[in-house]
């Protein structure tokens, strides 16, 4: 089981967007490195302690640090953009890289009504997505002499598309076109059980892919102890926390008592929505990771971690491609 990484290029309290910058280049060659398949980044909008809004200008800068490890979104809203405006952008990405460009397609618009309305003014409110997404595929297959518009570069690049999703929709869709689909279940798990089965029930072989492909998104905080770790995560429990209340900002420095700083109500809900997680000492890191893979039988990981400190970030995964070692040789 290949096991990945989503980078949301988190810019912490205390530092810029050019440093966070900085550290996921860093961080994507310690991916590279510890054996990690693919390095993912996704498209946010109109948040402070996120960096990766130009998903495709930042998975360049990622893409030309790197030698092997696949480089991709996770996802591009599409809603947001022109499917040709899209091809282009990764049919560019693909000529420069070659064949470890991924294209995970969502259909969010990577932030609030706001920015639905900045991202998408002028054009029609009408859900478009399936079309948008076979449009998408079109410029990136082989070119056809009679279309009249094509992608250059794109065509003929064959991009692996992914379908993202936190619903049953996405699930339906990855099944109908016979696409990979990643699930978000590090932030919105509620939905995780009957997508899975939705889509591989569903799902129809295609020149893409032949049978189903799951990938699971799991939030992981590992550290040297469970009580550093448990320090380490309020960080993004106060992220997540601020973020529902409508005021995002930085990535918080952590703190010691979690439920003073946001209250235990709110603690719950945050706890509730971030429950694919794996948090602790490299033993329970290990262990809470081998009951994920046997509930969901993934046929991917893709790991995520919100740490507001650079190298016990890359600690942290380091423990994690451990971890992953272990299970895979269990297994």
């Amino acid at each position: 089981m290949n096991y990945s990484i989503l980078d949301l290029c988190p810019v912490p309290e205390g530092s810029t967007a050019a440093q966070s910058m900085q550290n996921s280049a860093d961080l994507a060659q310690h991916a590279e490195r510890l054996g990690y398949h693919r390095y993912w980044m996704a498209e946010h909008h109109n948040m402070p302690g996120i960096a990766s809004a130009a998903t495709s200008v930042l998975l360049g800068h990622i893409a030309g640090k790197t030698t092997n490890i696949r480089v991709g979104a996770g996802g591009v809203m599409l809603p947001n953009h022109a499917p040709l405006t899209i091809a282009e952008q990764f049919g560019t990405l693909a000529t420069l890289y070659g064949d470890r460009i991924d294209l995970g397609l969502g259909r969010a618009p990577g932030g609030d009504h706001a920015v639905w309305q900045a991202m998408r003014r002028g054009r029609s409110g009408e859900d478009n997505f399936p079309a948008e997404v076979l449009e998408l595929m079109g410029y990136l297959d082989d070119a056809d002499p009679s279309a009249p518009v094509q992608a250059h570069p794109g065509q003929g690049t064959h991009v692996p598309l992914w379908i993202l999703g936190s619903s049953l929709y996405g699930a339906q869709l990855a099944a109908h076109f016979g696409l990979p689909y990643a699930f978000a279940s590090h932030f919105a798990p509620d939905a995780l059980e009957d997508a899975t089965h939705i889509y591989r029930r569903d799902f129809k072989p295609s020149a893409a892919l032949a049978a189903p492909k799951f990938m699971l998104a799991v939030n992981v905080i590992g550290a040297e102890t469970d009580a550093e770790a448990a320090y380490l995560r309020t960080s993004v429990q106060q992220a997540f926390a601020r973020l529902r209340s409508g005021k995002p900002g930085k990535l918080p420095l952590p703190v010691d008592d979690i439920d003073a700083e946001i209250g235990a109500a709110m603690r719950r809900g945050v706890d509730q929505a971030l429950r694919i997680s794996a948090t602790g000492s490299p033993e329970t890191v290990r262990r809470q990771l081998a009951e994920l893979v046997a509930k969901y039988q993934p046929d991917e990981l893709i790991l995520t971690g919100q740490i507001h400190d650079h190298t016990a970030r890359k600690l942290s995964f380091k423990i994690a491609a451990e971890a992953l070692g272990d299970i895979a040789v269990a297994a």
